[in-house]
């Protein structure tokens, strides 16, 4: 069975349907609508409309968008010859989407499931204006009615210009696929491969496969059935949202060590959360890792992991989500013994690597070239503070910012762009008493360094700016914004001119929120860190684009 066909092929392309009918279900190949009633204005904004191929042999699909982006839609209908596999990349055949405003748009690039007939399609430009369509995260009981939308042919139009809709039963779940029939005479036609299959919710769950056209215009007038197979997608999260992460743009990328292990995730800028990848897994094993920070720089996304064997090791994590092979920092930077926190920042193309041993502080940078420079003791540059237990950077008017945490105090110093280091400074003494501080986290905005800090065991936490033009803001208690958590660790980081932090809980959670560009705090929301299993330790935030 197909649901998809060549304009200038209709009569090969019924044969090829008259004899898979008589053989059975056959792979799709891209074809054209649902045979129920057209779609309201304004229903359905998401749902696209594919045309693939040359003017003089053309085909055409529906897709529907998961974000202004990435569209949905059948895998099948970009094969260059039907019934092949679909590779990555750049589609073979010239595909432009029109969007419900009526833009045509380039599709680009193709990012294919090898295990079902799907596949995300990435447009030219976004689809300003038209959201993409909620994804459902579950499959739906057997025999739950369902809606399915195309543009294909109908009963009795052969290239329809409207949408349609259909009313469809589901019969059968699988690893991979739904199996569906027609209520009453609604069926999938050709053109509607491609197309989105939603649950009672409007959720989409499926895009639509391979149909036995049963009333189609153009099927046998002996073939009644309204049987079709659909891909799933409900069970696809973590690979929608990885695809997605490969989008240029701002987003929040994130670090959480539980146990022994370091697992890294994406928050999109929508909001949404990618799943959380084991950082060994992909970079190497380096004896399981006790602590981790994290930087952007431009597109790439760089990690600095102590590991078991007590030395820093440091990748990266690629804009096209490939990762580089743990290399050994102190090898690098020279030796340090003793380490037990590691915090990094970016300034222009250099990382700047900070790290406690022995209760005191040393910094190293790692140029664009990849080479780094000894660690140097703070204490011969700055002064001596006494024993160091937390330390977080910043990077703010192109100059590194530090905070260090001694005797539950936190201090700040400044290296110049010429490399010179400025004395500490009390923070308490500028920004207001705390309280002993267990943690601290920072980032830079323009000029300013946002400070956040969790005091008394964890169980408050507070925020302060250090301005460009050198004064502090008061502490503020975060408490009205965060709500009753104990904090273990803190993470602060700026995704887009927006301060971002983010918190492990000793109940083992979790938890976001946004301070924005006008000083407001947004709501904070619980982070699903799916895959992500053990106590949860430190955090670290950084924005990459």
């Amino acid at each position: 069975m197909s649901l998809s066909r060549s304009r200038t092929t209709r009569i090969s392309s019924l044969l090829l349907s008259a004899t898979a009918v008589s053989a059975g279900l056959i792979t799709a190949v891209p074809a054209f609508a649902v045979t129920g009633p057209e779609a309201a204005a304004g229903q359905l904004a998401s749902v696209v409309k594919l045309n693939i191929g040359d003017e003089a042999n053309s085909r055409a699909c529906t897709g529907i968008l998961v974000d202004q982006t990435w569209i949905a839609t059948a895998a099948s209908c970009f094969a260059a010859t039907p019934g092949t596999p679909v590779p990555a990349g750049k589609p073979a055949l010239k595909s432009t989407a029109t969007l419900s405003d009526g833009k045509a748009v380039e599709v680009v690039d193709l990012a294919p499931r090898t295990d079902r007939d799907l596949v995300l399609a990435r447009l030219a430009t976004p689809a300003a204006g038209i959201a993409g369509i909620k994804r459902a995260t579950a499959a739906p009981a057997a025999g739950a009615e369902l809606t399915a939308a195309g543009f294909g042919r109908t009963k009795s139009d052969w290239v329809p210009g409207k949408l349609h809709t259909g009313t469809f039963t589901l019969d059968t779940t699988d690893a991979a696929t739904y199996s569906i029939t027609g209520k009453g005479a609604d069926a999938l036609c050709k053109g509607d491969t491609g197309g989105p299959l939603l649950n009672a919710s409007g959720e989409l769950i499926g895009i639509n496969s391979r149909s036995w056209q049963g009333g189609c215009l153009g099927a046998p007038a002996t073939e009644t059935r309204t049987g079709a197979i659909t891909a799933r997608i409900d069970d696809l999260t973590d690979w929608v949202q990885g695809v997605r992460a490969l989008t240029s743009g701002w987003k929040a990328e994130t670090l959480v060590q539980a146990d022994s292990t370091l697992y890294q995730g994406i928050r999109l800028n929508d909001g949404s959360w990618t799943g959380f990848t084991d950082v060994q897994s992909k970079a190497g094993n380096i004896g399981g890792v006790r602590t981790a920070a994290v930087a952007g720089i431009d597109r790439d996304t760089h990690v600095v992991a102590l590991g078991g064997d007590g030395r820093l090791h440091h990748t990266i994590r690629k804009a096209d989500g490939t990762w580089g092979v743990f290399g050994d920092v102190n090898a690098a930077a020279s030796s340090l013994s003793g380490i037990t926190q590691v915090s990094t920042v970016s300034i222009g193309t250099d990382l700047h690597v900070v790290a406690i041993a022995g209760g005191k502080v040393f910094h190293t940078v790692r140029n664009a070239a990849g080479n780094w420079t000894p660690f140097g003791d703070l204490a011969g540059a700055v002064g001596p503070i006494g024993a160091v237990t937390s330390v977080a950077t910043a990077s703010a008017g192109g100059q590194l910012q530090l905070v260090a945490v001694s005797g539950g105090k936190a201090f700040h110093t400044v290296r110049a762009t010429t490399g010179h280091w400025t004395g500490w400074g009390d923070v308490a003494g500028v920004a207001g008493t705390t309280g002993s501080i267990s943690s601290v986290a920072m980032a830079g905005a323009g000029g300013d360094a946002h400070i956040v800090v969790a005091t008394e065991n964890g169980t408050r936490q507070y925020h302060s700016v250090r301005y460009g033009n050198g004064t502090w803001a008061p502490f503020g208690d975060l408490r009205d914004y965060l709500g009753a958590v104990t904090a273990k660790s803190v993470a602060a980081g700026t995704v887009d001119g927006e301060l971002q932090v983010a918190v492990t809980t000793t109940d083992n959670r979790i938890v976001h929120t946004i301070r924005h560009t006008d000083r407001t705090w947004g709501p904070t929301a619980p982070v699903t860190a799916r895959s992500v299993t053990g106590t949860l330790g430190s955090i670290s935030l950084a924005g990459t684009l």
